[in-house]
């Protein structure tokens, strides 16, 4: 049953309370059962029912979404996959905004030690295998603890 119809209103959503009360007062002025002709019970009735669901604002929202009256809406398309090298190719044009708004001195003094830290082993290793393995240690370090120093990339 379309509640609107009932009342002869349009099935819109900005229905104000007091359209549909009007609405439904002619209505029932017009088939109420204690009329001389009697009126018209079963008009009455489907009257009734349909201003008890459209006298609030929440019930005539709720029946306009039972009468499905909006046409469907297809689903976006959806978008191509980006390639696998375009985020790092976006990351990598943000790193300099990214530096200068961060922490840049911070971000210097960590690649300050990490280079001392890896002059230091390759001194003190000389050309024992471990001297390229602790300068990757100290590398791998300033790029672990370098993110801190950062500004947080836009959008977050």
């Amino acid at each position: 049953m379309n509640p609107f119809a009932a009342l002869g209103l349009p099935p819109r959503p900005d229905l104000t309370d007091d359209e549909v009360r009007a609405a439904w007062r002619a209505i029932a002025a017009r088939t109420h059962p204690d009329r001389r002709d009697g009126g018209d019970p079963a008009a009455y009735v489907a009257a009734s029912a349909a201003y008890e669901q459209l006298r609030t604002p929440w019930g005539r929202s709720e029946a306009l979404a039972d009468l499905d009256w909006l046409p469907a809406i297809p689903p976006p398309a959806a978008a191509p996959p980006a390639p696998a090298w375009a985020g790092a190719w976006h990351a990598a044009v943000l790193l300099p905004a990214r530096i200068r708004h961060g922490r840049p001195l911070c971000l210097a003094a960590r690649a300050a030690v990490a280079a001392i830290a890896g002059y230091a082993a390759v001194l003190l290793a000389g050309g024992t295998p471990s001297a390229p393995a602790a300068v990757t240690g100290c590398a791998l370090w300033w790029l672990a603890t370098a993110r801190a120093d950062l500004a947080p990339p836009p959008g977050r």
